[in-house]
């Protein structure tokens, strides 16, 4: 018993000493310097990754070119930055990129952005507005679209496509004859329709796959032949006019996609 009281005594010895450098010790650890990446990334600790975000933004407020390459780029190449931050910074430097009139760095910060979050309205709205800027109609309009798609209550993006529908039926009506597509402008219908007759490359393209189609049905063995060209036509159509305006919809690629194909089809 004495045996055990001795070492009672001993123990709450040492709890005092215990508590009394524990204090010290986590002071002296706390003050050792991090190594750079323990926190899991490789651009250094999250305190440093928060630093240069921070100082991102101070550098897109202030107007500061150089801050923004230096800062804006480390931490959009650092893996570990958090997904809300790089949608900030995209987002950010896009607007900043596109008031000093860099029309395609904005829009590839935008997109870079849009593949974050592939359902925010605004960004699909500003990346239209660039688009738009930049002459290429048929991508404005899509955006535009996809941008209501996400949010039918975006005014902006609403203002925007109708200008944009003012806009092509303006163009597609005073385009030449010669540049027209194979269906009448003034009597154009739907996004699709539109956009072709206000662009001259998808407007020859409408002509080029019109006369392939017609000469296909015209080198048709039979009826069954003559049937499944047209079925196959009246698809293309319905899903050009159907997903014109969706995000992962380019009106060019499927036009020429289907052009390739119905010229194999006509045995070009």
């Amino acid at each position: 018993m004495q045996g055990r009281a001795m070492m009672a005594r001993s123990a709450g010895k040492g709890s005092g000493v215990g508590a009394l450098l524990l204090p010290l010790f986590l002071v002296m650890v706390a003050a050792l310097p991090r190594a750079a990446g323990a926190d899991g990334g490789s651009g250094g600790t999250a305190a440093g990754l928060a630093g240069q975000v921070a100082a991102c933004l101070a550098a897109l407020a202030g107007d500061d070119s150089h801050g923004v390459e230096e800062a804006c780029t480390a931490a959009l190449h650092d893996p570990a930055l958090a997904r809300a931050d790089r949608l900030t910074v995209l987002k950010e430097r896009g607007a900043y990129l596109a008031r000093h009139d860099k029309i395609d760095a904005a829009i590839a910060d935008y997109s870079a952005a849009v593949e974050v979050d592939r359902s925010n309205a605004g960004l699909f709205n500003a990346r239209g507005e660039l688009w738009r800027t930049k002459g290429e109609r048929p991508r404005a309009v899509q955006d535009f679209s996809a941008a209501l798609r996400f949010d039918p209550g975006h005014d902006r993006a609403r203002a925007n496509l109708k200008a944009m529908a003012r806009e092509l039926e303006r163009i597609g009506a005073e385009m030449a004859l010669g540049g027209a597509p194979s269906f009448s402008c003034r009597q154009a219908k739907g996004l699709a329709e539109k956009a072709i007759c206000a662009d001259p490359e998808l407007a020859a393209l409408d002509r080029a796959i019109a006369a392939a189609n017609a000469r296909a049905l015209t080198a048709a063995r039979d009826q069954a032949e003559v049937r499944q060209l047209r079925r196959a036509q009246e698809g293309f159509m319905t899903e050009r006019n159907t997903r014109m305006g969706h995000a992962d919809y380019d009106l060019k690629k499927a036009m020429a996609e289907r052009l390739r194909q119905i010229s194999k089809e006509d045995g070009l």
